[in-house]
């Protein structure tokens, strides 16, 4: 009997956790167990016949980290793996006494944040590849934090294997969120009509208390087999290993309860053992009728309308929007920023940007600068957030606060890498890249911001060495929520080309980024030292090293114009970065 007809008659209790409990039995936590796999079978192998003598009628392969980066291994070695862990898993489960079922486990690949994102699903691809010529039938991708991936692989894995079954499980917190910020009815609506998902639902980040009441509040359709494998409960740091204290008859008996909400498949995930799943195999009626019990859709109230944020506004009406970039200072001295804050005000200028430590060279807060200029000055404001420096929680915790201060503009950026100088002491975060911040935030949009959802727009580098990839990274950025995009300054006739190619291909709102040089030693510096900005040797012949500072500008505005006039027919608008933040340069440019 496959799975799928078994779960039409019977809820399936599955194993416990794999990691956990591997380190608990075999005093071992420094190394993944995947890698015994291959050199220690045996241990492998005791694990899942303990999980099955206890109860469970599907185990899991030992292959949650069984990719290239969580195992710092190349593919062939963690095909390798994935083949002895099926096997592994096919073995015990083969001398069973009753039928258990094997599932393919697949956890997410860690994002590296300048990879392309097309490496990471090739490799989930080669992952699912080796599983399929090995014979599973049953695929579980489990812990993941959004779904933009799952649909992509499920159809990858039917197309290839129509009778396969696949199912996901996403980690939440104890509120019902994502680490990426999307609430769990938000998760099981998008995946309802996936047609090539057999079920979905809930593991880890969680104990069962928390996902019993989550639950409890979800909305069901009941078109999908659901699952619930929460932790034990919450870990406590001991010796920098993460103990679970779970109590069994409590964990079961939650489990049990979650099970009355029309879930289908039931186990456990972190700090569970095979005394947690003896005590759920013991307790749970697996008897069920598939699609019973299952919570009906509430109604939701009216919704109003969500205001409108000037800045977009001006930019859908076609008006060539004016921004300029400050650099907070790298002391607690602001007068002089303050001073060129209102100077802008008063040159009409429709918002002030702030860089975000550029250079990997701290700063003060790009959005704790922002809240100061807009309250004191009166004009809107756009902070730019680096991924670099901040953590999920700390980005989270920055943005609504910005966002209560009045702030509903971002530039969401990847961020300068830390300086090489620094590394040993400085460590880049990393936990987004630009694209994923903007999935977060669009879903931060939905959740919490409805009324008056936050804008934000990225970078855009027209001088990547393959303009169809940054083409293609534009439109993913703009999926991912992006209404407008910065670039860096432009001065060559070349480059004037490729933005146009980029706005011609993907239509995004473009703001040209606009540098007034003021100096030959200025102009020699961004040509030569600064890495991204073209400066054509004619615009480098426009100065003198005798000059006097008034003839600098005098060109460096010059420069400008013709630039602009060459980017009339493309710029939505223009985004100045002025040297020495010699914000006066601006009025005379725009006269």
């Amino acid at each position: 009997m496959d799975i799928k007809a078994y779960l039409q008659k019977n809820k399936i209790v599955s194993d416990g956790a794999f990691g956990t409990y591997f380190g608990q039995l075999y005093k071992d936590t420094n190394v993944l167990p995947e890698l015994a796999n291959i050199t220690e079978k045996e241990k492998v192998q005791r694990i899942h016949r303990e999980y099955i003598e206890a109860g469970a009628r599907l185990i899991r392969t030992n292959t949650f980290a069984a990719n290239t980066i969580s195992l710092n291994r190349d593919i062939q070695v963690v095909k390798q793996i994935i083949r002895s862990a099926f096997d592994n898993a096919i073995v015990v489960a083969n001398t069973a006494k009753e039928q258990v079922f094997v599932a393919a486990d697949i956890g997410p690949i860690p994002e590296m944040p300048f990879e392309d994102e097309g490496d990471v699903e090739d490799e989930y691809k080669e992952i699912i590849d080796t599983f399929l010529v090995e014979g599973a039938q049953i695929f579980c991708f489990e812990t993941f934090s959004d779904d933009s991936m799952v649909a992509t692989l499920a159809q990858y894995i039917k197309e290839k294997e129509p009778e396969t079954f696949v199912f996901a499980q996403f980690s939440l917190n104890k509120y019902g969120y994502t680490k990426m910020g999307i609430r769990a009815q938000r998760i099981l609506d998008g995946l309802d009509s996936c047609e090539y998902l057999d079920g979905v639902g809930f593991n880890c980040g969680i104990g069962p208390a928390h996902l019993k009441e989550i639950y409890g509040k979800l909305s069901l359709k009941g078109n999908k087999f659901y699952t619930a494998m929460p932790n034990s409960g919450y870990p406590e740091l001991l010796q920098d290993r993460a103990v679970y204290s779970g109590n069994s008859d409590y964990f079961a008996d939650s489990i049990c309860k979650i099970a009355q909400n029309g879930i289908s498949i039931l186990g456990g995930c972190c700090g569970t053992t095979p005394d947690d799943i003896k005590k759920i195999a013991k307790s749970l009626d697996t008897k069920q009728v598939f699609g019973n019990s299952i919570v009906p859709r509430k109604e939701e109230g009216m919704i109003e309308e969500p205001k409108i944020n000037s800045f977009i506004s001006q930019l859908e009406q076609g008006k060539k929007v004016i921004l300029v970039e400050l650099d907070p200072p790298y002391d607690a001295e602001d007068e002089k920023i303050m001073d060129c804050a209102h100077l802008l005000k008063a040159s009409g200028v429709d918002m002030i940007t702030f860089a975000d430590s550029p250079m990997g060279k701290a700063r003060v807060d790009s959005i704790m600068m922002g809240i100061k200029v807009k309250n004191q000055v009166g004009i809107p404001v756009m902070p730019h957030i680096a991924c670099r420096d901040k953590n999920r929680i700390s980005m989270r915790a920055g943005i609504m606060g910005a966002y209560l201060n009045g702030i509903e503009n971002f530039l969401f950026v990847t961020g300068d890498p830390v300086p090489a100088d620094s590394r040993s002491e400085i460590s880049g975060v990393f936990d987004f890249n630009s694209i994923k911040l903007m999935q977060y935030v669009s879903e931060m949009n939905e959740e919490h911001f409805k009324q008056r959802p936050v804008s934000f727009g990225g970078a855009i580098n027209y001088n990547r060495a393959n303009l169809d990839m940054e083409m293609k990274r534009v439109e993913k950025k703009m999926a991912a929520g992006a209404q407008f995009f910065l670039t860096q300054p432009i001065f060559d006739e070349e480059d004037v080309n490729k933005v146009r190619k980029i706005k011609e291909k993907t239509g995004a709102k473009i703001l040209c980024g606009l540098m007034p040089l003021i100096s030959y030693r200025n102009a020699s510096f961004i040509k030569n030292e600064i890495f991204g900005i073209n400066v054509p040797d004619e615009v480098l012949e426009c100065f003198r090293p005798d000059m006097t500072r008034e003839e600098g500008e005098a060109a460096g505005v010059k420069v400008v114009r013709s630039v602009m006039e060459k980017l009339e027919s493309i710029a939505d608008g223009y985004y100045f970065m002025l040297p020495f933040n010699r914000v006066h340069l601006v009025k005379q440019i725009l006269k």
